[in-house]
């Protein structure tokens, strides 16, 4: 699986997209499931940035690997900062009074909702979210 480390910062956010997108540009991907990716990426690597760390920062790993049969992007996204499962929040609510009294929780909605599969660990002092997504058969 290869990796990138950057500092849980925002201003890195175009590093990770170049990265992940790099791995990805020999496999022919529809544009829509690119797009998915994409915003995946982002939302989970700006809650890091925003996050894991605060007020200080530190180091974001992230790793990608592209599997076949089917063919399918496996990304982890690794922190070292305060342990927090994203997906342990009940779903945001999504219904007209919700959206207008949000607290938070959309971003890793869309990513449960566009992403295959979505996991979360802690092991050796480290916040470990996975997703996978196919991307072709």
């Amino acid at each position: 699986m290869d990796s990138l480390t950057v500092q849980a910062e925002i201003a890195e956010i175009d590093k990770v997209n170049d990265f992940v997108l790099g791995k990805l540009a020999n496999f022919d991907c529809d544009k829509n499931i690119l797009y998915q990716i994409q915003l995946a990426v982002e939302e989970i690597f700006v809650n890091i940035a925003s996050y894991a760390y605060a007020p200080q920062t530190g180091p974001a790993e992230v790793r990608c690997e592209v599997l076949a049969d089917p063919m399918r992007v496996v990304l982890q996204f690794l922190d070292g900062g305060k342990p927090f499962d994203p997906l342990a929040r009940a779903d945001a609510d999504i219904s007209e009074t919700g959206l207008m009294n949000r607290e938070g929780g959309l971003g890793i909605l869309l990513v449960k909702e566009t992403m295959d599969n979505v996991a979360y660990s802690y092991e050796n002092g480290k916040n470990i979210l996975t997703i996978l997504k196919k991307i072709r058969g």
